[in-house]
């Protein structure tokens, strides 16, 4: 007779996903990635996109982030020292959106959605800086857990410890963050240069 009781793959990530949430950690990145996407909003509407790179990269890697530790993937893969990473994530994503926004803000008269982005990017630099802490703690409490325990655990500690995947994991942060800012940066002086020669044209046309 068949099992009933089974429930299907789907059904079993949509509970993760609800009782991941619920934790601590869950909230803050679902947070995170709430805010990013209003920010993103944000800075699509305004006259000038460029700080959306921003926005778009910090909730790619919350929810790249939130995938793994809801996963428990992190548990399964122990080449990479996931705590250290999110913590790198965190806080660069923290100062980041505070410079850019205080920028946005600063600069941004006349554009309001840029200045509501600005503030929103003020809000989750608060966030991130947050998280960070609280990763901050977490690992200054595996390093006192560390000093108590066995050869072994050290030996386990000091490979997954490893500064290199971190370093890298740091690289493949910032480099698609930097090319997506040069894009966007590059296509919105082509759209002023495209009005600025467009609105001499006119004056030109008037003036014959």
């Amino acid at each position: 007779m068949a099992d009933t009781t089974g429930t299907s793959p789907a059904a079993n990530c949509l509970e993760k996903l609800k009782s991941y949430v619920k934790t601590p950690k869950g909230f803050i990145l679902f947070a995170e990635i709430l805010i990013s996407f209003i920010i993103i909003i944000c800075y699509a509407a305004s006259h000038y996109g460029g700080y959306s790179a921003v926005a778009i990269c910090e909730m790619v890697f919350a929810i790249i982030f939130f995938i793994i530790f809801m996963m428990e993937l992190d548990k399964q893969f122990l080449v990479v020292n996931w705590v250290w990473s999110d913590f790198f994530r965190a806080t660069i994503g923290a100062a980041l959106y505070i410079i850019t926004s205080l920028i946005c803000v600063i600069g941004g008269a006349g554009d309001g959605a840029r200045i509501a982005g600005g503030v929103f990017g003020l809000i989750a630099g608060l966030l991130f800086g947050y998280d960070a802490y609280t990763i901050y703690l977490q690992l200054k409490s595996n390093r006192q857990h560390t000093a108590a325990a066995t050869g072994e655990r050290r030996t386990y500690i000091s490979y997954c410890a490893n500064p290199t995947p971190v370093i890298l994991w740091v690289f493949l942060y910032l480099d698609p963050m930097f090319l997506i800012c040069v894009l966007q940066t590059t296509r919105h002086k082509i759209l002023i240069l495209k009005h600025d020669l467009k609105r001499r044209g006119e004056q030109e046309g008037q003036e014959k």
